[in-house]
């Protein structure tokens, strides 16, 4: 797998906060960061989806898509977003249709 090498400003405290939650997890700052920012971006992503689920730009399944998840869970992962589900027949009709 190719890779680029990415930098970033971050304060001394935020820095350090980094350092210190590496070291208490055992790993290497590198790899830390790495696994932070894949979450951070995860985690934005499904909120992005959940943002055009809302605002009816997308329907269940492509919201699901969007964020990368199965149906089911991101039915699952819709309750930590303060979202319900509204699901109806037309709906099912337009997640069939190719």
């Amino acid at each position: 797998m190719e890779s680029v090498t990415v930098s970033m400003r971050l304060s001394k405290s935020e820095a350090a906060k980094l350092e210190q939650l590496a070291r208490e997890m055992g790993i290497e700052r590198p790899t830390f960061l790495k696994r932070a920012l894949r979450r951070g971006a995860e985690d934005l992503i499904f909120e992005r989806s959940c943002d055009a689920y809302r605002r009816g730009e997308a329907t269940l399944s492509r919201a699901a898509e969007m964020a990368g998840l199965n149906l089911r869970d991101m039915i699952v992962r819709m309750r930590q977003a303060d979202l319900e589900l509204t699901y109806g027949a037309d709906d099912l009709a337009n997640d069939l249709s190719p």
